[in-house]
């Protein structure tokens, strides 16, 4: 299948074009820009610096990929933006790779949707299955989990972590790291449960549900301290995967504290 592109489009003839590429009226493409099989650039979109895209995504109009980072501390140095395979960017999308200060690279897995005028900054970590609806902010070195669904206009702070399978609520604000499978409300964010519906939906058996709700319920209880009631679930849960992913997750704690729940 061969390449299209629009008579109004501006590749440079230094781009690396896999076969099935469509590039649409008034894009612009750098010399060191990959697009994968079937890549689909609809309008007017800027693909800049050292930028892989995978087969299958589609990008719409104004989407902006791959300019230099956010960050003061950048001197310009070699960094690169890694978009996986089947992600769908919407309008007014802005992706940044990474910074030669810090990780040089930014990375989004499969299979996401950025939907409009959501960001992604400099040394991302996003993973696969991943909903960035319209109007969020993601900041720098924030990491995001498998399955992670971002509501409408929230906020993520920088360097904070998002486990796989959480949710966060529209118009919360995060500046914690949010635990896998949990739900976040609020600004600023609170935890508030887990995220069973996004689990029933993806296929989780009930017993194992209902053991990582008894395991929340001891985790962020009100007796004893916190590295108590952890040492509890892990002992108490150790079979379940789904706890020890939360488990793993708390011990694994670095730049910042963990999202709590609002105990008024």
């Amino acid at each position: 299948m061969s390449v299209i592109i629009h008579p109004s489009a501006h590749v440079d003839r230094n781009a690396q074009l896999d076969t099935g590429v469509e590039i649409g009226p008034l894009c612009v493409v750098g010399p060191r820009v990959k697009l994968g099989k079937n890549v689909k650039l609809v309008s007017q979109v800027n693909i800049a610096g050292n930028t892989s895209i995978g087969e299958d995504c589609v990008l719409y109009p104004f989407v902006s990929l791959g300019h230099p980072p956010q960050d003061f501390k950048h001197r310009g140095g070699d960094v690169c933006l890694k978009i996986g395979a089947r992600t769908i960017l919407r309008e007014l999308v802005n992706i940044h790779p990474g910074t030669d200060t810090g990780r040089p690279e930014t990375v989004v897995g499969d299979d996401c949707y950025f939907m409009v005028g959501s960001h992604l900054a400099h040394e991302g970590r996003c993973g696969n299955h991943v909903v960035f609806s319209n109007g969020v902010q993601v900041g720098g070195c924030v990491t995001i989990g498998d399955h992670v669904i971002l509501g409408g206009l929230c906020a993520v702070h920088q360097f904070t972590r998002i486990g796989s399978h959480a949710f966060v609520g529209g118009m919360a604000t995060v500046t914690t790291d949010v635990i896998p499978y949990g739900s976040v409300v609020g600004n600023t964010a609170h935890l508030a449960g887990l995220n069973v519906i996004g689990l029933k939906r993806r296929g989780f058996d009930r017993r194992t549900i209902r053991d990582l709700r008894a395991a929340y319920r001891l985790l962020f209880a009100q007796e004893g301290t916190f590295k108590e009631r952890l040492e509890d679930t892990a002992r108490l849960y150790k079979d379940n995967e789904l706890v020890m992913d939360v488990v793993g997750f708390i011990k694994t704690q670095d730049k910042r504290p963990i999202c709590m729940p609002d105990f008024g």
